[in-house]
């Protein structure tokens, strides 16, 4: 039986964090040209080889610690960090300065850039895009085709979907998809989403 053999190795590169823990820097073992890598190009940091499986990879200055798993063909750059519990999957690309932690999952195409935070147990899947200081936390989920950006705020059991485009506002408990509710008129009207209670 063939051996597979692993899609990268680590360099003799390590850094310590803050609160004590060793990262180490990666090299790739073989080509993976979704990503433009060449076998011999080192990228980002990990703690442990449980961090990275498939061939998801991660470059730059990007940080993946804790119990996180990155598979698939996900790819991490930038200053990006994920620690926890986190779980990134598919072809998922998270970069820029953007967090994800606890137990928060991204996957499918999802693209999470800017300063965004992902968090608790929330889910970005789909052909989701957050970008710029948006905060996804606590139960929500994110998917379809939605596009969030600017301050947004999204939380609790809040799920957005279908084709919506998010630049403002908070969102909690929230069911929205964007075709639905503005076939009833309801899009975009706050004084209806404060009557209900959803408007915080």
């Amino acid at each position: 039986m063939m051996k597979t053999i692993k899609h990268f190795e680590f360099t003799d590169k390590t850094k310590k964090l803050e609160d004590g823990i060793v990262l180490k820097q990666i090299k790739a073992n073989k080509n993976l040209p979704m990503h433009n890598i060449k076998k011999g190009d080192v990228g980002g940091w990990i703690e442990k080889e449980e961090n990275l499986s498939g061939n998801a990879w991660i470059s730059g200055d990007a940080i993946v610690s804790g119990n996180t798993k990155v598979s698939g063909n996900a790819w991490i750059y930038g200053n990006a960090w994920l620690y926890g519990n986190a779980i990134v999957s598919g072809k998922a690309w998270i970069y820029g300065n953007a967090r994800v932690f606890g137990y928060a999952r991204v996957s499918g195409n999802s693209i999470v850039s800017g300063n965004v935070w992902v968090s608790g147990n929330a889910w970005i899947s789909g052909n989701a895009w957050i970008s710029g200081n948006a905060r996804i936390s606590e139960d929500a989920q994110v998917s379809g085709n939605t596009w969030v950006s600017g301050n947004s705020r999204i939380s609790g059991d809040a799920h957005i979907f279908g084709n919506p485009k998010i630049n403002t506002g908070e969102y909690k408990n929230l069911w929205k998809h964007y075709s639905f509710w503005k076939s009833l008129g309801f899009w975009n009207c706050y004084s209806f989403w404060k009557r209900k209670g959803f408007w915080k």
